[in-house]
């Protein structure tokens, strides 16, 4: 056996001991059987060259190096500690005004003002529980995809394909990060929590390049931004089940990925007729060429409808309360709150190349429906029965309540003063189907 990855000796064999024969991807690790197509040695020999040891299903090294490469192509000063000051000061205002809008307290327990590589590193291990679900699915399915015949001799090719896969999507993570990174005004910009729990932060040069395409002064925008980062605090500290509800919606995402193996065969063949082994950059088009851009299944377009309700609730009652507290206060809010709603249901171009990258688009759809729906019901009902109905995910309006806003409990009435104790019995009565929500009591 020779030494030389590329020695014509350590090609794939191909007298039908190829652990794929018969499935997609036997042209994939066939020895020369396509026209133009590298052999087998000289494949994996390129593979193990552009990849490190890295455990896991993705190799953060080289993702986090790259978004920290990707951030520093433009300038991102240290932040200064009058920016550091502006920002406790600014949120500080914005939870004060907020204890008249809502019935949640304060959940701010520190403040921070980032720069853009402050931001990757402090969300990071959020990241990574979005991610990696994705990324090891990704890997297992394609396994799953081979007859189980197959898969004990295909084992040591497998393990080398998913490395390779892990690498070149930490390539895709890296960029994808440093895209967001010099974009997201707050660290919880896109609706999930990435940070740790009570940590509120602001990444100023962004605010600033924000504030510059608006009619509005900095100091506005900042204020605005504390307000909208402050009500999203608050939701996450006193609405226990949110962040596993969110965070658990991509996992659940992650676990309905399928492969087809008779659906991406021309894929294979199609990808694989464009690699050169000496070119890193053709392994690197596999990824971005669509091989593992796969289509959703049942399971998947659930999850992702989930994912979708929950965020424009988030963001709705988030723009809701945010709208109460600036009514009488603050001239520019409404401008401002026109800003954010545009910028959150469109979604800007790191968004949209993070979700090539996952399949998830981190965008409420249905924002203004949402914001619709809270403020009608705290019209009828009030702010406590608003806040109410965060209590349990059972509760939570659906899909079908975000098509009519405005019919949400419609005949609800404000409810009268109950005990703590009469209102466990009856939310309890209610969580565990005895009665309906709308049924009439006997």
């Amino acid at each position: 056996m020779s030494n030389n990855p590329g020695d014509p000796e350590d090609a794939a064999p191909d007298d039908g001991q190829n652990p794929f024969k018969g499935t997609p991807f036997e042209q994939f690790f066939s020895g020369g059987a396509m026209a133009g197509m590298p052999d087998l040695g000289q494949l994996l020999g390129q593979i193990q060259a552009m990849m490190q040891p890295y455990d896991g299903p993705l190799n953060w090294d080289v993702a986090l190096d790259i978004a920290r490469k990707s951030v520093a192509q433009t300038p991102d000063p240290s932040v200064t500690q009058k920016q550091q000051d502006a920002v406790a000061d600014a949120v500080r205002l914005a939870d004060h005004w907020l204890d008249e809008t809502t019935s949640f307290p304060s959940g701010v327990t520190s403040t921070a003002a980032w720069s853009r590589a402050e931001w990757i590193v402090g969300t990071t291990e959020v990241w990574k529980v979005l991610v990696e679900p994705i990324a090891k699915q990704s890997v297992e399915a394609m396994s799953n995809a081979l007859p189980e015949e197959a898969r004990a001799s295909a084992a040591p090719i497998l393990g080398i394909l998913g490395k390779a896969v892990g690498a070149m999507l930490a390539t895709q993570v890296g960029s994808g990060l440093g895209a967001l990174a010099g974009e997201v005004l707050s660290v919880s910009d896109i609706g999930l929590p990435l940070a740790a729990a009570g940590k509120a932060a602001v990444v100023p040069a962004n605010v600033a390049a924000f504030a510059e395409g608006l009619d509005v002064t900095e100091d506005d925008v900042l204020l605005y931004l504390a307000l909208r980062e402050a009500a999203h605090q608050r939701l996450f500290a006193h609405v226990p089940w949110l962040r596993e509800h969110l965070l658990g919606a991509v996992t659940d995402y992650a676990r309905g990925i399928e492969i087809n193996a008779e659906g991406i065969q021309s894929r294979v063949e199609e990808q694989m007729r464009g690699i050169d082994p000496t070119n890193p950059e053709s392994m690197q088009a596999l990824l971005e060429g669509g091989l593992f851009d796969l289509p959703q299944s049942e399971a998947q377009t659930i999850a992702l409808q989930r994912l979708e309700i929950a965020l424009a609730l988030v963001e709705g009652w988030v723009d809701e309360v945010v709208s109460q507290a600036t009514a009488e206060r603050m001239p520019a809010a409404t401008k401002l709150q026109e800003a954010f709603r545009r910028r959150r249901a469109a979604g800007g171009p790191a968004e949209q190349t993070f979700a090539s990258l996952v399949g998830l688009e981190l965008r409420p759809r249905r924002l203004r429906e949402a914001s619709t729906l809270w403020g009608s019901l705290r019209t009828r009902q009030g702010a406590e029965a608003r806040d109410g109905v965060w209590m349990h995910p059972h509760l939570l309006p659906t899909g079908a309540d975000l098509d009519d806003p405005l019919g949400f409990r419609e005949d609800a009435t404000a409810p009268e003063s109950l005990s703590d104790e009469d209102f466990d019995t009856e939310l309890a009565k209610l969580l565990e189907g005895d009665t309906p929500p709308d049924a009439p009591t006997e």
